[in-house]
């Protein structure tokens, strides 16, 4: 019997795969001395209204900005960070400016991130009270290029910061507050997470302290 003349079903092209996106990193840096729950509500805020796929905390070795004051050890504030973070889905912890000699320079720690993660983008997290500082920061034109600054701010307008976003504190928490506290034998609880309080006791930081 002949063939009926059918023609096969052609088969459909595959369907193109969709561009990726590319990753959409948060940096949040500071000498956390000691990281508290303001430090990580906010975190968490940025990292869920910004879409980001990861918020890496940069705690740094020593402070440009804070040369005349001396923090706690680096290596213990990374311990709190490490403590604190434990768990927390999105959260990362990169220690190159504790590595680092020298004071920590913002643009050097983003190109390096840049280096590593091309295409990122990436969103710097800076406090209300930084600004007025942030044009002296190192290179600030070359890493404005580089980075989207996002404020956390206290509810006070500042009109000098119209291009940045900016993101609310739920919580007005300081960690000199804690440190004063702590120095005056007064409780921190409910202020840094209890691994982080546990940390402070262990290592008998800030007793007696002039904060």
């Amino acid at each position: 019997m002949g063939s009926s003349g059918s023609t096969p079903p052609q088969a459909e092209a595959a369907p193109s795969a969709a561009p990726s996106q590319p990753l959409r990193i948060g940096l949040y840096g500071g000498t956390f001395d000691p990281i508290h729950n303001g430090h990580l509500i906010l975190a968490r805020d940025a990292l869920e209204l910004f879409g980001l796929d990861r918020l890496i905390f940069l705690p740094a070795a020593i402070s440009p900005h804070k040369l005349a004051s001396r923090p706690t050890p680096a290596e213990i504030r990374r311990e709190m960070l490490g403590a604190a973070m434990n768990g927390e889905s999105g959260f990362h912890l990169d220690d190159r400016e504790i590595r680092r000699e020298g004071p920590s320079y913002t643009i050097d720690t983003v190109e390096a991130l840049r280096a590593e993660m091309p295409g990122a983008e990436f969103i710097y997290l800076i406090g209300q009270d930084h600004l007025p500082k942030l044009p002296t920061w190192h290179r600030y034109q070359d890493l404005r290029g580089m980075v989207e600054f996002v404020v956390f701010g206290r509810g006070a307008p500042f009109d000098a910061t119209q291009s940045f976003r900016r993101i609310e504190r739920r919580l007005d928490i300081s960690a000199t507050e804690i440190r004063a506290r702590v120095a005056r034998g007064a409780s921190i609880r409910y202020l840094v997470p209890e691994t982080v309080q546990y940390i402070i006791e262990q290592h008998h930081l800030y007793q007696g302290a002039p904060y």
